[in-house]
């Protein structure tokens, strides 16, 4: 493959992005000439849409291709930028006459244009995906509720050592009764009982979710066999991206590293990542496990590190989405302090760095093409 232009994949704002991605459309129809960009608006007067483009196989539909950017709003400038070199460089590899392609950009475009992980609700997409309404249980992650003072504290946002050692306090105050498996497992499942927190999953389905939804169990129903992409960014080793699986993929993660000749597949367990509640790979694979048992199915994450996985990058990253979060509902005690959590809430989620960035996009040159071979889906 020839030498990436990270300028070039990379954008400043979700508007960029967008017109770049319904460009792309020429590209594709290349070689499926019959491809379309359909966008469904999330908000009229901001001017946000959801964008995906269709391109249909030419002869039988055997093979799907779904990818999948901005679940988690502001982790849409890396995931678009994965997707844009996937357009540029490896389609190629695919063949037109019995693989179609379903590629989405920005399923949470309002969090993406406003750099949040969250949608105008304050929803955690990814902890939203149920497949039933009983499932939105308040009562689920019982230990969130001891941790609702330190995760979500009231009042203006302040930065500094003053405000770390205080943290710190708080953190360790609610550490040592839990224990930190505990804790972590509470912070990361998602709640359903605090609208102002962090990892909210909501008390019903979203709209941006119904519409995801119903596009995949219309598509399960015309092809043989699914393979979905989705780009995230944030955890994990930060100059490694991990594919990261649903506890409900049957092969082991030791298989898949072996077979995609990737050095880094996780699945969704206490041991390997974390537990999710709600997560949309996890509803995927229920969905099929209902009503097309049959489907010769795949989903994975790419999960592009940042700050790494030491103990005091975890804390550094747990109270930059405590701080963010916080400032957005209460408001900072100084421009000065909104500037630097904003810069460093940047930071957690899409690294300005061009190694950080080059990097990024060969772990996902080698994981995409490792992927396409294991799968079948290269030519």
């Amino acid at each position: 493959m020839e030498k990436m232009d990270c300028t070039s994949l990379f954008c400043e704002n979700y508007s960029q992005s967008r017109a770049r991605f319904r460009d792309s459309l020429s590209a594709v129809r290349r070689r499926w000439p019959d491809a379309a960009c359909q966008q469904r608006m999330v908000d009229e007067a901001g001017d946000l849409s959801t964008d995906w483009i269709y391109a249909q196989s030419k002869a039988v539909p055997r093979r799907l291709l779904i990818v999948t950017t901005a679940e988690h709003g502001i982790e849409g400038y890396v995931g678009t930028a994965v997707l844009q070199r996937m357009i540029d460089q490896h389609l190629d590899t695919l063949n037109p006459a019995d693989t179609a392609l379903l590629l989405v950009h920005a399923l949470n475009p309002w969090g993406m244009a406003h750099f949040r992980r969250t949608n105008a609700s304050n929803v955690d997409l990814n902890r939203n995906f149920m497949l039933d309404s009983g499932d939105f249980d308040p009562a689920l992650n019982v230990d969130y509720s001891a941790l609702a003072g330190v995760l979500h504290p009231q009042g203006a946002a302040q930065i500094g050592w003053r405000a770390a050692l205080l943290f710190l306090a708080r953190l360790v105050s609610v550490l040592l009764p839990l224990g930190y498996a505990r804790f972590k497992h509470a912070l990361l499942l998602g709640q359903y009982a605090f609208p102002q927190g962090i990892f909210y999953g909501g008390q019903a389905l979203q709209a941006e979710t119904q519409w995801y939804q119903g596009l995949f169990r219309e598509m399960i129903s015309r092809y043989e066999q699914i393979l979905h992409l989705d780009m995230h960014s944030g955890y994990g080793p930060r100059y490694q991206m991990s594919v990261v699986n649903s506890n409900l993929e049957s092969r082991t993660s030791q298989v898949l590293e072996a077979l995609y000749q990737y050095p880094q597949v996780v699945n969704t367990s206490v041991d390997e990542f974390y537990a999710i509640q709600g997560d949309l790979i996890d509803y995927e694979y229920r969905v099929v496990q209902r009503v097309a048992p049959n489907l010769r199915f795949y989903a994975t994450a790419f999960e592009f590190g940042t700050l790494g996985e030491s103990p005091l990058a975890s804390v550094q990253s747990m109270w930059t989405a405590i701080l963010e979060n916080q400032a957005h509902w209460y408001g900072t005690v100084s421009d000065a302090a909104h500037v630097r959590i904003q810069k460093r809430f940047r930071q957690l989620y899409y690294p300005q760095e061009k190694d950080w960035q080059m990097k990024a996009i060969q772990d996902a040159d080698q994981a995409v093409s490792g992927i396409l071979r294991g799968e079948g889906f290269m030519q």
